[in-house]
């Protein structure tokens, strides 16, 4: 209890960090969505100063950051400049798919770099380990918006097994559910392609230390071998600095929706956030900032809570 305490005060202080990181940033940036002849090329000076007042802006800006955080404090992020709906809304529309996208792949990130990291370590230095390497190489270094190309090219338009963009078809007979994962086929290949090859690596360095320790020697002298020594050895020591990767992984895997869903015109938070910022649309922009912080340390919070789950020294440590 007392741990979880400690874990919410810290959310707490980050989100308030990062909000007046975003809130300053923001309005550093040169231009705004008010500026003359953005909303109109005859726009008086005069509507420009009306609607500043209306949304508040021509107050000082320290005025301006306590109202907005009074606000975000009972849910209320504000209204769009673009769309005069609310950010609220906005955002809770587009994040589900988002979410689906970012625990799909991040799931399977993990069973395969596990599976893949862990065999690579065990058949070390043989061509099946080089194959591997080269692979998460490759992965490592591919650009995700190059790969989205690539298989929107491939698969979407030359073969025709994939649709290219959306989340449903205009006329299908298959179920809404089977038709929307049909579409998700290739933005969560390229969100599984660009995060497997580091987090594969990382497993198997971690494999290779384990193979090579005293308790893994003493384990095989006492007769462990086969899955006993996967499963009673490797698991075990191997589980808690990979949960911990996977915890400090999240913030690269919400980035990377900005780009696949700019690519394959999904409609997520991503994409939300890469037209709000063409528009300048700063309360979206600030409130998808403050969610996907939130997520980010929720996600953090997680990798702790299943570390004291698998690991009872992690539990000591902390409370030392």
């Amino acid at each position: 209890m007392k741990l979880l305490l400690k874990k919410t005060g810290y959310i707490a202080l980050m989100l308030f960090i990062i909000s007046i990181i975003s809130f300053g940033a923001i309005h550093l940036a040169p231009n705004s969505f008010f500026a003359s002849g953005e909303l109109n090329p005859n726009i008086t000076p005069e509507s420009i100063e009306r609607l500043k007042s209306v949304y508040g802006l021509d107050k000082p800006l320290f005025v301006q950051y306590f109202s907005w955080l009074k606000a975000i404090l009972m849910l209320d992020f504000g209204i769009s400049f673009a769309s005069g709906k609310s950010v609220s809304s906005e955002i809770l529309l587009r994040l589900p798919v988002t979410l689906l996208i970012n625990i799909v792949s991040l799931v399977a990130i993990f069973c395969i770099s596990v599976y893949f990291g862990v065999k690579s370590a065990l058949k070390k230095d043989g061509i099946y380990d080089y194959v591997i390497k080269q692979f998460s190489l490759v992965s490592y270094a591919m650009p995700s918006f190059y790969l989205s190309l690539l298989l929107v090219i491939f698969f979407g338009v030359y073969l025709g097994w994939f649709p290219i963009s959306g989340l449903n078809s205009v006329y299908t007979k298959i179920p809404t559910w089977l038709d929307t994962a049909w579409h998700l086929v290739l933005p969560i290949t390229v969100m599984i392609f660009g995060g497997v090859g580091s987090m594969i690596l990382y497993v198997r360095g971690l494999s290779v230390s384990i193979l090579r320790s005293d308790y893994f020697f003493f384990a095989k002298a006492r007769g462990i071998e086969g899955k006993n020594l996967l499963r009673y050895v490797i698991a075990p020591n191997l589980m808690p600095p990979l949960v911990t990767m996977l915890g400090l992984s999240l913030p690269g895997l919400i980035g990377g929706s900005v780009i696949i869903e700019s690519v394959f015109s999904i409609n997520g938070m991503g994409l939300l956030f890469y037209q709000s910022a063409l528009a300048r649309d700063y309360p979206v922009i600030m409130g998808i900032l403050v969610i996907s912080s939130f997520l980010t340390l929720l996600g953090n919070i997680l990798a702790d809570l299943w570390l004291l789950a698998i690991n009872p020294h992690f539990k000591k440590a902390k409370r030392d």
